[in-house]
């Protein structure tokens, strides 16, 4: 696809190796060096640094067949250029033939569509893939005509669409401050939840605990105690610690857990190898030590402005270990490195026990057919009542004392 706009041309490649990562690294969100240099005047337009959008992270996908063809996610990025062939915008986006790996789910609207006579697949899938954590999906150049950009590009998923007869695109965990961008040419709107810790500015976990009521206080030092016994010990492991014996040690834990899940786990044993030369300054294992083996670990990104944790695994079962590795230690590393969240992935209201409060997320969509698209308008429009209803109920639920 390739088609001009007033003065810039939108076109799609089929994989990150046909732009350079200093190139990409330039758009807002994609490169901690980009996030320096827009910090003041630009910071609307420029969102912090954002792993998952990263030239690394995308590329590893790609190479380590993470994502392809065979996987049912067939790159076709958008890419937006100025007349002098300078990258001004890009938007990652994947041909799908399926709908697994997203974390929004839109299971039901292809059941109906596919009774009623359509065919929902494929469809385009604006997304880092397998990966439930918002960040940029409009990926655009900070400064002036940053807000016109964006609509070029959300107008480029709209007209791909169009012109390879897909049913629909789906940008999803999309920033709130792109959805209006999306909105003007003609996405539909979704909120759903998730849990997120709020660093306020807390100098050690003590400092977060006081702020809890006394008797959830009491309930989270006997939960992280009862974890750590018989003699396990917790190790964090970053930069260049994550050495290859390591990653054969973590890729065992993520394989036994996403078999038991999905049945098929979505990234190979060389994208952890890729990562780990390519960003391991971006990467942290929470491990989990017994008798001078590692028996559990938990894989997080770091970000601009936050911790996000990815995927667990374990070889032994033991009481709470899973909230100890996932859920404590992330805040625990996120006050001493300043964050200011943790996002600890899709989903589990067990989390809000633990100091995770609920926080809306956002995914726009386009819908090609007219009757799907009013039939999965009305259903959004009450959706997102009862989104905002279940979230202002929990938030009353949390383990903070009144009034805080």
């Amino acid at each position: 696809m390739t088609f001009e706009t007033t003065d810039h041309t939108l076109s799609t490649i089929d994989g990150l190796s046909a732009v350079t990562e200093r190139e990409w690294g330039g758009l807002g969100g994609a490169s901690r060096a980009c996030q320096a240099e827009s910090r003041g005047s630009e910071a609307e337009s420029a969102p912090v640094y954002n792993p998952f959008v990263s030239h690394a992270f995308l590329s590893s996908l790609e190479e380590s067949g993470s994502v392809s063809a065979q996987t049912g996610w067939l790159p076709r990025h958008i890419v937006l250029r100025a007349p002098d062939g300078a990258l001004e915008g890009a938007m990652p986006a994947y041909i799908k033939s399926h709908s697994m790996g997203e974390y929004v789910f839109d299971h039901a609207w292809a059941d109906a569509y596919e009774r009623a006579g359509g065919r929902y697949y494929p469809k385009l899938q604006c997304a880092a893939p397998f990966t439930p954590a918002t960040g940029p999906r409009l990926m655009v150049r900070p400064g002036a005509g940053a807000a016109s950009r964006q609509r070029a590009l959300a107008a480029g998923g709209r007209a791909l669409c169009t012109q390879l007869g897909l049913s629909s695109v789906h940008a999803t965990f999309v920033p709130e401050a792109e959805i209006p961008a999306f909105e003007a040419e003609g996405y539909l709107h979704r909120t759903d939840q998730q849990f997120h810790f709020r660093n306020e500015n807390y100098r050690s976990y003590e400092d977060f605990l006081v702020t809890l009521a006394s008797r959830k206080r009491k309930q989270l030092k006997k939960e992280r105690r009862t974890a750590l016994e018989n003699g396990i010990e917790i190790v964090w492991l970053t930069g260049s610690e994550l050495t290859e014996s390591v990653w054969d040690i973590f890729y065992q834990f993520y394989i036994d857990t996403g078999g038991r899940k999905w049945g098929r786990p979505y990234l190979t044993r060389a994208f952890f190898s890729l990562i780990g030369e390519r960003m391991a300054d971006d990467v942290l294992l929470v491990m989990a030590e017994r008798d001078g083996r590692f028996i559990a670990g938990a894989i997080n990104f770091i970000g601009g402005d936050c911790l996000y944790g990815r995927h667990w695994g374990c070889i032994e079962d033991h009481p709470f270990l899973h909230f100890e590795v996932c859920y404590h230690q992330a805040i625990d590393f996120a006050i001493a490195r300043g964050l200011a969240r943790v996002e600890a992935g899709a989903q589990g209201e067990h989390k809000l026990a633990r100091g995770y409060l609920p926080a809306t997320t956002h995914s726009a969509h386009y819908i090609e057919h007219p009757g799907l698209r009013r039939a999965v308008a009305d259903y959004l429009d009450r959706e997102r009542r009862d989104v905002a209803h279940i979230g202002q109920v929990l938030s009353e639920h949390g383990p903070f004392r009144k009034g805080d």
